[in-house]
């Protein structure tokens, strides 16, 4: 004879029943209609299901829009700092005008790349990190202009280099996401 156990089961939860979570507010389970979530919980729960996507359009943005502003002669305010490490970068051998599209164009890649996703997404975040690589290079290659003086505070332009460790790990983030769904979707316990 076999016997079989059974086992005691827990109680439902509270995501299952739609208790009170605070001042009459009910959470919904996904297969349950439930009351209307008030508004700030509704954004949230749209930022927080587009959140890789947000991060990649917006840091896109910026590069377009910084991108493009180098198109156009002095719109740019890092214009001449850019140009004066390319310059060091390529050791005088590339003329400022080029260096300059050159910078527009690959900013503005790196931007749209960013923005569409899909298979561009790959080559622009290897562009943008190759590309912080030389922004961050900035910082020892042109040490008067980057640090104040008898400080190791960073000066003004310094500083506007020093903020791109933002972009840097937003775009880490993202790329941690993208690299890692191979993975993901191969497992063979299927998580992820």
């Amino acid at each position: 004879m076999s016997s079989h156990t059974v086992e005691p089961s827990l109680p439902p939860t509270s995501k299952n029943l739609g208790s009170p979570l605070r001042d009459g507010e009910l959470e919904r389970t996904p297969h349950a209609p439930g009351p209307q979530l008030p508004l700030p919980r509704r954004l949230a729960e749209l930022v927080d299901e587009h959140a890789l996507t947000l991060l990649r359009a917006t840091v896109g943005i910026v590069f377009v829009g910084f991108g493009v502003l180098k198109l156009f002669p002095s719109a740019s305010p890092a214009e001449q700092l850019a140009v004066d490490a390319a310059t060091k970068m390529t050791l005088g051998l590339v003329p400022e005008t080029v260096l300059l599209l050159s910078l527009a164009a690959l900013e503005t890649a790196i931007g749209i790349g960013l923005i569409v996703g899909r298979s561009l997404l790959r080559p622009a975040l290897v562009a943008f990190f190759l590309h912080m690589g030389g922004v961050f290079s900035t910082l020892f290659l042109l040490p008067d202009a980057m640090w104040q003086p008898h400080s190791p505070a960073p000066t003004m332009e310094g500083q506007y280099v020093v903020k791109n460790v933002v972009l840097v790990a937003v775009c880490m983030v993202v790329a941690a996401n993208e690299w890692s769904r191979g993975y993901r979707s191969g497992r063979p316990d299927g998580a992820g």
